[in-house]
């Protein structure tokens, strides 16, 4: 199964030098009855995106939560066994839950398939996001523009060989 593992630069830097993501639990993002459901395609690349964007969203509140980390949103795709993959039956419709699996154990980075980021273009817009974020739970639609003007950006895909280049820089 392919999971949306979210994170920061740094998070990813830490997980290159120490060989996995983790330690677990994990959240990440995956394809679910509940995302199907909601996104309403039996098309597996569309829901594979919409997975990735609600993983990128998850990256978003980890950004939120590192008022340090490069303001770029960082998405690593992971190929992993279903049953290393556990998705809470209770959330699978809930809005702020939808695709949202758990890894219990950490994941060898080996196992990764692409690393997904923004582009330096990104980074104004990603940081007003992550600054409005708390306001856009609360409610407020302004701050929830902002927030949705992330998306605006797509993130660029990038192989796994090319991790170092990526927290070098």
């Amino acid at each position: 199964m392919r999971v949306y593992v979210p994170l920061t630069l740094p998070a990813l830097a830490q997980a290159h030098r120490a060989g996995e993501l983790g330690p677990g639990p994990l959240t990440a993002y995956a394809v679910t009855p509940g995302l199907r459901e909601w996104y309403v395609s039996d098309d597996i690349e569309e829901l594979e995106y919409a997975a990735l964007t609600r993983a990128a969203h998850g990256a978003l509140r980890l950004l939120a939560a590192d008022p340090d980390a490069v303001r770029k949103r960082v998405v690593v795709a992971v190929d992993i066994a279903d049953g290393a993959v556990h998705a809470d039956p209770d959330r699978a419709l809930d809005p702020d839950a939808l695709g949202e699996v758990r890894l219990e154990a950490a994941v060898p980075l080996g196992k990764a398939a692409a690393v997904h980021v923004d582009a330096d273009g990104a980074a104004v817009d990603v940081a007003k996001a992550a600054e409005a974020l708390a306001a856009a739970d609360g409610g407020e639609a302004d701050a929830q523009f902002v927030v949705d003007g992330a998306d605006d950006h797509e993130l660029l895909w990038f192989a796994t060989q090319e991790i170092e280049h990526l927290i070098a820089g």
